[in-house]
């Protein structure tokens, strides 16, 4: 279970780093149901330019060119993919660029801008934020992985993050966290969707994701829990996380190889040490022996020799 302070201060980084990638000075609110229709309104004066463009931007993606509109031109028109697109519709006239989208799709949720272009000068006009929601939303998450694993020093591990959708078909933003003991929550990677990383499956409309996170040259500092965190949908959704935990093995081989060393080095020194002492015992103790026995034998000589005797007489 991912406590809820968690959850909460993670989606707090989620919300801040969506609306750090999109600039919008006054930004509008639509909230739409899937197949409803949708008009979004800009208006503009004579002096906001000759030029008029909308574009669409969604999260952690370049601005896509949607239409342009010459305002001495009685019509605009579409660009691009969206000038194939039957569901888009300009409305344009005096003091007015509209867009209309019909039939609304998940795919729609997005920013939208309006600007106008005056000798080289962009004035955005306006900014809408389209939330598109799904009353049967079927999406959930899930990590990929055994929940703890033991890192080693210097090694590799890749983390996977798998998000089955099942009538949502917009993309996915997948933001990858990292928690310990000695830091808050940080996002340490962020990706989003490609085709070559998700597969539909045939029977049914659920669209299967896998997302990778590769970590190499492994130490200390990758020590922690990483939660997979999904923003897609209008919604956010977290994996259960995954504990790396850190395991200094080579250190202990190390210092095992340096106490056996010591060790067998010491035994070594003893025996060298002991022979020497021995040799030195038994020169000593001849040393004495001879030392002894010289002693003895002329002890004896001195008590078996007579002494000799000198007489002289002195006259006087």
């Amino acid at each position: 279970m991912i406590p809820l302070v968690f959850i909460g201060y993670v989606t707090c980084l989620i919300l801040v780093h969506l609306e750090a990638q999109t600039p919008s000075p006054s930004l509008h609110f639509e909230s739409v149901s899937v197949g409803s229709d949708v008009t979004l309104k800009c208006f503009y004066k004579e002096t906001d330019g000759v030029i008029f463009y909308w574009y669409k931007q969604t999260p952690g993606q370049k601005p896509q060119l949607m239409s342009e509109f010459y305002k001495y031109k009685r019509n605009g028109s579409l660009t691009g993919e969206f000038c194939n697109d039957p569901r888009f519709e300009l409305e344009t006239g005096k003091d007015k660029n509209h867009l209309r989208i019909c039939n609304v799709q998940m795919s729609d949720s997005a920013t939208y801008y309006c600007a106008g272009v005056h000798t080289y000068l962009y004035t955005f006009l306006e900014g809408i934020t389209v939330h598109v929601k799904e009353p049967n939303l079927n999406i959930w998450t899930l990590v990929d992985q055994s929940r703890s694993e033991i890192i080693q020093p210097g090694g590799s591990v890749t983390l996977k993050c798998t998000v089955q959708s099942g009538t949502c078909d917009g993309q996915h933003r997948v933001f990858w966290f990292r928690n310990s003991e000695e830091h808050l929550p940080e996002i340490i990677y962020t990706n989003g969707a490609s085709d070559d990383q998700c597969k539909k499956k045939p029977t049914t409309q659920a669209h299967s994701c896998v997302y990778s996170l590769s970590i190499e040259s492994l130490n200390a500092s990758n020590a922690g829990t990483y939660h997979c965190a999904v923003a897609s949908c209008g919604h956010i959704l977290f994996g259960k996380g995954m504990q790396l935990d850190y395991e200094k093995k080579s250190d202990s081989l190390v210092l095992l190889y340096v106490l056996s060393g010591a060790l067998a080095f010491s035994i070594i020194m003893v025996v060298i040490l002991g022979d020497l002492n021995g040799e030195n015992l038994h020169y000593a103790a001849l040393r004495t022996r001879r030392l002894i026995d010289q002693k003895s034998s002329r002890s004896s000589r001195q008590r078996h020799e007579d002494p000799d005797c000198v007489y002289s007489s002195v006259q006087t």
